[in-house]
């Protein structure tokens, strides 16, 4: 059949089909898209952080060697006259010799003292080898580990040999002496810097390194050879931390221009401004700045350290250029080391990039080791060069006339550069040069404003962003602003602090040492800071008490409990959930805080977060509820009734929609069972034996055989396609499990049961696994075990026995946690596993002695021995042993006598709903486990752990978490400010979302053309195949070519175009259940799978019927209470004999609303339940008034109708608007029979139409008591569909045939047999539907084959 695949993808659609087209597609809002969904619950992958300095060091003595024996011109140079002369700015020989040399010598001293003025200076002037030794001895002595710095003047002496020597003088000044750098190395050890300033001076780089090589070698031999003389002697320093500075390559002399200083390479290093601007006036483009000579730059204004004056601000500009080239220009941790690591190593190497510039240009090329790639032809230098000439063109004004001094536009024309780059860049790009511009930048208030916003905009950008600020070391200027009080500075500066702390949360120990946490508690406090930055300053508070005892004692003096509890009830849900994650931090594990939210009753205020309509924020008071049950400081009876009072409105949250809270409450019940360690015990021993002597009626054995879906082991059906390990359903270990348990169900309920004893403890009767720790992938309690006690909970008479004492507090939670075992959501299910079977496990063993030392008196505590049980058990109405010890460790109540087994019938427990969530992502259990024999105790302390404070109980506490927090925490890491993707109008996901909306409105133009014009036939097989297993739900896809399939407890995936199977996968609900009901979300656009199981289970799928495994989105219980006497697993053929009487079990039946995101739900029960996808929540029970199951439900948004079929018959109509008694507004009585469809018509004057098993269809008018209409159709009806639009109805039936009628009751196609196949006769109908659009019917039946029909070719 060819259909609209042509016109899908023909590029030629006319422009008028392009202006028609709908969009009502785009106001449909999506379910389950959010990134709750779409992501795995864990926090980002911590980037390693480099950029602190992890050995910070200063450089604490310097060595001040000059030879310059003023007045005797060593032999082996040969000077120029005129000749450089002046040393420190100083001319020689204006004064005598000795003056001379010591006036240049305290000059350097003050050179240097500028840049590092707090280290120990010496002076060497002229010395002997003798003095240096001693001098170097001696610093290196003091310096300790510290810096020494070594700088060496050779100008009056000979160049430095090729041997590696330099020279110094004999006493008397006769000789020139050598003085080999191995020594040198020796005396200076490391770290250590040298400055050499002499002609040649690469040679001693060279030599140096040589040397350093050498002494490596000989340390090697040392260590191998015990007898070398270097093993006795104490090991020579290494020289890998030594920096060495040299004026010149070892091939090249000084310059010796008279008009520069004869220590040029000294002066660019301790003088730069004086010898750059000198440098300036010397070249030729200096004539274009007039009146500016060098006597003139003598004369600049104000002081090098003040940024306001002339000076100061050419200073802060020259550290801004050499700073930004540095860092664009060398590697990373070469610039870290350089110049991040001690300012006078940082002062010297931004000198050295002028010194490079200047002296090149004098062809002399001076070096440094570690070598940097030259910088003299950067970019940045022409900046320099414009601020130069901006403000020395001033300077004759400035000086004759007094005019006031005009800031240069340097800092603003760069942030300007730093914004285009922001502006208008690609994601992918190198980063911004000016970067540590903006550094700089900060420092002034004039442009503070501006650079902190460009700051911000730039560490939005994601976590690399973070990582490149803070290693250009953005840190601790960061950390200095916040003792500023300019309010302008607060929103700035909290968005720069919670980014910084969302990539690295090491950072908290920094702000809580300079105060720094002060400052976000009064942005949180103050109430006309916007939401948004508040939610910053406790997102920055929560990291900062986040298992961080200093900061939690900080925070907690700060008030900072009171300060959030205010804030519990702000509109804005991301504080709400951030200040709830900040309250369960700082109280996690600190007592004292737990006290103080005590006394602020915290846990009565965060109640009212668990029925938040975001699932976040119930998710963050889960957490923070759970933390503080969680604290392991005695207990006293009020904390315990505090603890009971918190576990019990936690225990409400069992049936909550998202899963990602329920896996959040097992966490926090785990806390509680880590605390009352021995009470669970005896709870968890209580229901093992209830377990094993009460044989539960399991749906797997109720069964007749004939009802049973035939195994699937024929090879002819292909094998289930696994489903990744993300969702994995447990459906690899359970199957194994699974088959196992049942052979010893079947086997131990026929030969009667299995004897309790301590030694075949854990031969459940349902249960096949080997007792062994929970590490193994064997369970003490299976999934089985779990299942059926939960179900024996209900049936038993166990919650009689308990009574209302404390410990039914226990009983509560081990039901919950049972409910949570048997979850739809694996992630959940596997948390609450590894809880119970923690605790089966330590009760077992703790059991196991007192069994022992007991069995001697048959007392309510002794194991019930085979002989004696069967009595037992009736006599006590199924009374659990209760070890000898009180049953209640808190209460020294005396057990209450059980009550006689015919007493009292069992009632159902509080909590039987079962409940979904997500998994831990480390979650192990300890491996050793403490054995103790004592029993539960009755102390205080709520396990036996007061000798063995690390024990197990510490390290489940730690280790049982969910991602959560971390995961929240990452939104602050992401861009804040970016357009999401989906609103980007050039996005792919954009694009492609457009191609979806145009297919659909071609769908539905197309379809509508066909059903105007009438059908008249519907019988032309299109489609046939054999289905993999018995079809028992079918749904087409609105808009694609594809048909979901399911059977039992799996569905298949078909395209009817192509007539290929795309897919097939297990559903992942329990044996003994069905797929009743399945639904597309989202289909006009990303489309999910509903299915509905008839235990109450909604799961919800993604990624199906395509190339990719599918992936389960969520699950949940959605109908929390099924009779379990109506379910089985019969399917509908052999049920629809019962329908008549009303018994058999509807299953669950939903109905789903796209528009209000409103999915109904019913089945087995006496409501109609609604639940908000949005929040996934449920938001209305609808009481249906009626004493049978809901077979069917419709719904239409616009009139808030939702229309029911029931069991008895009736079809009621409910408009959701009003109160619950009085919703109910029409009962229509007419049918006698199960109800099998009735469908509610969307238009507003749209009727219901109803069908029931004896066939008759009614047509009721919303308004009138009775029907407007009636048609009798096939008896024994199965299945029935009704077409949306072309006014269709197909009915199938249990004998093999399927009718179709239009509406005045027309049979226009009756279908008894296959095309070609040799005719073969169809089997019983087992379901059929249309497509909501096409004119195509899709039936199921019971010979596992699925056809589709259509119109006659003609019309398509």
């Amino acid at each position: 059949m060819k259909m609209d695949s042509e016109l899908l993808h023909s590029p030629a659609v006319c422009l008028a089909e392009e202006e028609e087209a709908d969009t009502s597609d785009w106001n449909l809002p999506l379910a389950f898209m959010k990134k709750r969904h779409s992501e795995k619950i864990e926090g980002s992958k911590a980037l390693a952080q480099s950029w602190r300095m992890k050995d910070r060091m200063k450089t604490v003595s310097v060595a001040l060697v000059l030879c310059l024996n003023v007045g005797v011109d060593p032999p082996d140079v040969v000077k120029t006259s005129p000749c450089a002369r002046l040393e420190c700015w100083i001319d020689p020989l204006s004064m005598s010799p000795q003056k001379a040399l010591e006036t240049i010598g305290a000059n350097l001293q003050k050179q240097y003292e500028n840049w590092q003025p707090r280290a120990r200076y010496k002076q060497s002037l002229d010395p002997t080898v003798d003095e240096v030794k001693k001098l170097c001895t001696s610093l290196r002595r003091n310096a300790k580990e510290e810096r020494v710095l070594f700088h060496y003047n050779g100008h009056g002496v000979p160049r430095p040999t090729v041997n590696g020597e330099i020279w110094v003088f004999n006493k008397n000044y006769t000789q020139y002496i050598p003085l080999s750098v191995y020594d040198l190395q020796t005396w200076m050890g490391s770290p250590s810097i040298f400055v050499y300033d002499c002609s040649n001076a690469g040679i001693i780089v060279k030599s140096f390194k040589q040397f350093a090589l050498q002494r490596e070698q000989e340390l090697e031999v040392a260590a191998i050879n015990p007898n070398h003389p270097l093993a006795q002697m104490p090991l020579p320093p290494s020289m890998k931390n030594c920096i060495q500075l040299a004026a010149c390559e070892a091939s090249e002399l000084l310059p010796m221009n008279p008009d520069l200083p004869a220590d040029l390479f000294t002066s660019c290093l301790t003088t730069p401004i004086k010898i750059a601007l000198r440098w300036f006036c010397m070249q030729k483009s200096a004539k274009l700045v007039p009146g500016v000579t060098l006597d003139l730059i003598e004369k600049i204004p104000g002081r090098l350290n003040d940024r306001r004056t002339p000076l100061g601000e050419l200073n802060w500009i020259f550290t801004a250029i050499t700073d930004t080239i540095a860092w664009n220009v060398l590697p990373r941790d070469l610039f870290q080391k350089l110049f991040r690591q001690d300012l006078l190593v940082a002062s010297l190497f931004r000198n050295f990039l002028l010194a490079e510039r200047i002296m090149r240009s004098y062809n002399c090329t001076p070096v440094s080791s570690p070598r940097l790639p030259p910088t003299y032809m950067h970019a940045m230098w022409q900046a320099w060069d414009l601020a130069v000439d901006i403000c020395l063109s001033q300077l004759p004004t400035i000086i004759e006339e007094g005019t006031a001094f005009r800031h240069s536009p340097f800092f603003a024309e760069q942030l300007t550069a730093f914004q285009v780059w922001l502006t208008m860049g690609v994601e992918n790009r190198n980063p911004p040069e000016q970067l540590p511009i903006v550094l700089q930048v900060l420092l002034s208030q004039v442009h503070r404003l501006r650079a902190l916003d460009l700051l911000g905009r730039f560490l939005d950008l994601g976590p690399w962003a973070v990582s490149l600020a803070l290693s250009v070391g953005i840190f601790p200027y960061v950390l200095k602003l916040l003792q500023s009080s300019a309010r302008e500075l607060r929103p700035l500066l909290v968005f720069i602090w919670a980014k910084i702390l969302a990539v690295d949360s090491s950072c908290q120990a920094d702000l809580v040492k300079d105060n720094g946490h002060k400052y976000f508690l009064s942005v949180l406090a103050d109430p006309y800071m916007p939401a948004e930055h508040r939610t910053m300053a406790v997102f920055i508070l929560a990291v900062i008490v986040n298992s961080y005892t200093t900061g939690q004692e900080a925070c907690l003096q700060g008030n900072l409990i009171a300060i959030c509890l205010e804030q519990l009830s702000d509109p804005h849900p991301l504080l709400r959930q951030w200040v709830a994650i900040c309250l369960g931090r700082i109280w996690q594990n600190f007592d004292s805080a737990r006290w103080c939210g005590v006394r602020d009753s915290a846990h009565e205020k965060l109640y009212s977060l668990l029925s938040d309509p975001i699932p976040e924020v119930r998710c963050a008071a889960v957490f923070a509820l759970g933390t503080f049950v969680g604290n392991s400081a005695e207990r006293t009876d009020h904390s315990t009734t505090i603890d009971h009072n918190v576990a019990m409105m936690l225990a409400q949250l069992i049936n909550d929609g998202s899963p990602v809270v329920r896996k959040e409450l097992v966490v926090a019940l785990s806390h509680l069972v880590v605390q009352y360690e021995s009470n669970f015990c005896t709870v968890a021993l209580q229901f093992m034996e209830e377990e094993k002597n009460y044989p539960v009626p399991s749906p797997a054995n109720t069964l007749e055989p004939c009802n049973l879906t035939p195994v699937r082991d024929s090879p002819a059906i292909p094998r289930l396609r696994s489903v990744n390990s993300y969702t994995n359903i447990r459906a690899a270990t359970t199957a194994r499990n699974l088959n196992k348990s049942l052979q010893n169900l079947n086997l131990n309920e026929e030969g009667g049961p299995v004897t309790f004893s301590p030694g075949n403890l854990s031969t459940s009767s349902s249960a096949s696994s080997t007792l062994g720790s929970p590490d193994n992938d064997e369970y003490i309690l299976s999934f089985e075990t779990i299942d059926k006690m939960r179900r024996v909970s209900s049936y038993s008479s166990l919650n009689s026995l308990i009574g209302v004492s404390f410990n039914s507090v226990y009983t509560q939670i081990w039901r919950v946690l049972l409910h949570l075992a048997a979850d739809p959501f694996p992630e959940v299910s596997d948390l609450a596993m590894k809880v119970l079977n923690s605790i089966a496990y330590k009760a077992t063993m703790n059991a196991r002695p007192q069994r022992i030392l007991d069995s001697g008196s048959l007392t309510q505590s002794a194991p019930a021995s085979p002989t004696s049980k069967g009595a037992h058990i009736h006599q006590a109405g199924g009374s659990p042993p209760m070890p000898s010890a009180s049953s209640s460790s808190l209460t020294n109540e005396v057990p209450k006598p059980p009550i006689r087994g015919g007493e009292q019938p069992p009632t159902r427990p509080p909590y039987t709903p079962t409940l979904g969530g997500q998994a831990p992502h480390s979650h192990q259990f300890p491996r050793t486990r403490k054995m103790f024999d004592k029993g539960p105790s009755g102390s205080e302390q709520a396990g036996d752990d007061a000798d063995d404070p690390g024990g197990h109980k510490a390290y489940m506490n730690a280790n049982l978490s969910t991602g959560l927090c971390d995961w929240s925490a990452k939104y602050f890491a992401q861009p804040v400010m970016k357009i999401p993707e989906e609103h980007d109008v050039e996005s792919q996901v954009r694009k492609e979302r457009e191609w979806r909306f145009l297919r659909n409105a071609r769908v539905r133009k197309q379809s509508q053309r066909i059903t105007q014009r009438g059908v008249t036939r519907l019988d032309d097989q299109i489609f046939i195949n054999r289905n993999p297993g018995v079809p028992s739900v079918v749904k087409f896809h609105p808009f694609n070519p594809c048909i979901a399939v399911a059977d039992k407890d799996s569905i298949c995936f078909w395209d009817w175009e192509k007539a290929e199977r795309l897919d097939y996968f297990y559903n992942g609900n329990p044996r003994y259940t069905r797929i009743t009901a399945m639904e597309y979300l989202n289909g006009h656009d990303y489309s999910l799978l509903l299915t509905a199981t008839d235990d109450g289970a909604l799961r919800i799928w993604k990624n199906f019927a395509d190339q990719r495994n599918p992936e389960m989105v969520t699950a949940w219980q959605g109908l929390s209470d099924m009779l379990p006497t109506t379910r089985g697993l019969a399917r509908r053929v052999s049920i629809c004999l019962d329908r008549s009487k009303g018994q058999g079990g509807a299953g669950m039946v939903v109905d789903w609303e796209q528009e209000t995101g409103l999915l109904m739900t019913s089945g087995d029960v006496r409501v109609i339940r609604i639940w908000d996808t949005e929040r996934e929540m449920k938001v209305q029970d609808i009481p249906t008034g009626a004493d049978s199951c809901v077979t069917c439900l419709s719904c239409d948004s616009q009139r808030s109708l939702i229309a029911a079929g029931l069991g008895d018959g009736s079809v009621r109509l409910y408009d959701r608007r009003m109160g619950a008694n009085e919703c109910r507004v029409m009962t229509y009585r007419e049918h006698s029979s199960w109800v099998v469809k009735a469908h509610l018509q969307k238009q507003t004057d749209g009727k219901i139409i109803s069908v029931s098993v004896d066939g008759d269809v009614r047509f009721f008018e919303l308004r009138s008591p009775d029907s407007v209409n009636v048609l009798q159709t096939v008896k024994g009806l199965t299945a029935l569909d009704i077409h949306p639009q072309a006014n269709l109805f197909a009915c199938g039936s249990m004998n093999q045939f399927i009718a179709v009628y239009n509406s005045n009751g027309d049979v226009i196609s009756n279908i008894k047999y296959y095309d070609g196949f040799m005719g073969q006769r169809i089997g019983a109908i087992s379901c059929l539907a249309f497509h909501p659009y096409w004119p195509h019917l899709a039936v199921g039946s019971n010979d596992y084959y699925m056809s589709i029909y259509s119109a006659e070719k003609r019309l398509r």
